[in-house]
């Protein structure tokens, strides 16, 4: 199977073909990725999706933080006439166009977590900005996030196999998230504050970068998420410490076939 994905600008969720085929030993699945890099004006967007459809996959997936915003709408707005199946991927802040991506016919995505970044020339430089992204992974692939965007694309991917009709429409919350990968109730403790910092991290820099316009209350505003970001990575690396201690950390790596393994016991055998 042919899964094409375009990437509109940047977010921690862009990650996502790499967690499709962690290994490179996939046998029932090629990725074709194109981007815009860190721009998702409606030109680039225009032209990555205009792009992305002529690689003629079996299924795609767009990946743009806050779908919503007009370069991400105006791209969408033109392939809804694509017959394969499409799903969206955002943060939390694309839900608004839930109902609009639902009347076009795509599945979609929206990551609680995957925050905002300091976009601010006074402050954000390409060192601070890989930082910043580093420490949003971080929180992403410890808490489970990118697990249960793996599961609900592998679905995805399983259904255009068997030719049956699944599209994913799901907002990952972090209760439900946190749950599910962690068994020791201090672990998921802090792997639900990492999250939510996370997510005030994004709601912080919107008002950063697009509703403050005096440098003196902005600058030192984004500096702030940023430092926040870093120790909600660090109470995400906590929470899997604590699986690690007591050996029972979740392991779920893909078969050749594309199905799931699963261990928790560093030494036990995979069960299917």
């Amino acid at each position: 199977m042919k899964l094409g994905i375009a990437k509109l600008g940047h977010i921690g969720s862009s990650f996502v073909d790499k967690l499709l085929d962690e290994r490179a030993e996939r046998e029932d699945l090629d990725v074709f990725c194109i981007g815009s890099g860190s721009k998702m004006d409606p030109c680039s967007s225009k032209e990555v999706i205009k792009k992305l459809f002529e690689t003629n996959c079996d299924a795609y997936i767009v990946v743009s933080p806050n779908p919503s915003t007009p370069g991400s709408r105006e791209a969408l707005e033109k392939i809804e006439e694509i017959e394969e199946p499409i799903v969206i991927i955002g943060d939390v802040a694309g839900k608004e166009v839930r109902e609009d991506l639902e009347k076009w016919g795509f599945g979609y995505i929206f990551v609680y977590g995957d925050a905002l970044i300091g976009a601010r020339k006074e402050f954000l430089d390409p060192v601070e900005m890989a930082d910043f992204n580093s420490n949003v992974l971080k929180v992403l692939s410890l808490t489970g996030v990118f697990r249960k965007i793996v599961s609900e694309t592998d679905r995805l991917i399983d259904s255009v196999k068997k030719d049956s009709n699944y599209l994913p429409k799901d907002i990952l919350e972090p209760n439900k998230i946190v749950s599910e990968e962690f068994e020791n109730p201090y672990a998921r403790a802090k792997a639900r504050a990492s999250l939510e910092i996370s997510q005030n991290v994004a709601i912080l820099n919107q008002k950063a970068c697009f509703k403050l316009d005096n440098r003196d209350e902005y600058l030192p505003l984004v500096v702030a998420t940023h430092e926040m970001m870093e120790k909600a990575s660090e109470l995400a690396k906590e929470a899997r410490e604590i699986e690690k201690t007591n050996d029972n950390v979740l392991r779920k790596p893909h078969d050749y076939d594309g199905g799931f393994l699963e261990k928790r016991e560093l030494f036990e055998e995979f069960k299917k």
